[in-house]
C-alpha cells in the first residue's frame, strides 16, 4: 500500500476485504464495491452453499462482458459520430468554395 493511501474496508457477501486507495478514489471504490456484491450476490441467488471463488468468477465474467458491451457500443457511436463530423465537415467546405 502507498504511502499515500489509506486502508478502506468493503464488503462482499458478508466478508470484508481491506484495500488500499488513494483519498480521491474512496467513493469510486465504494461504488464499485457495492456494484460487485450486488452481481455476486445476483449470481450466488438461493444457492447459499455456492462455493465464494466461483460466484466471484462468475460475477467478474458478468461484469467483463457488459463492460464490454459498452466499449463496443460506445466505438460505434464515437465511428458513427466520426463519420457524421466529416459530412458536416464536407458540407461546410463545399458551402465555402461556393
Amino acid at each position: 500500500m502507498n504511502s499515500t493511501n489509506e486502508a478502506v474496508s468493503v464488503r462482499l457477501l458478508d466478508r470484508e476485504y481491506t484495500v488500499g486507495v488513494g483519498p480521491d478514489e474512496r467513493d469510486g471504490l465504494m461504488a464499485a464495491a457495492r456494484l460487485l456484491d450486488a452481481k455476486m450476490r445476483e449470481v450466488r441467488g438461493a444457492n447459499r452453499m455456492a462455493a465464494v471463488d466461483r460466484v466471484a468468477v462468475l460475477a467478474a465474467l458478468n461484469l467483463a462482458h457488459e463492460l464490454q458491451q459498452l466499449r463496443d457500443y460506445s466505438d460505434r457511436r464515437d465511428r458513427e459520430l466520426s463519420g457524421t463530423l466529416e459530412a458536416l465537415q464536407g458540407k461546410l467546405d463545399s458551402l465555402l468554395d461556393a
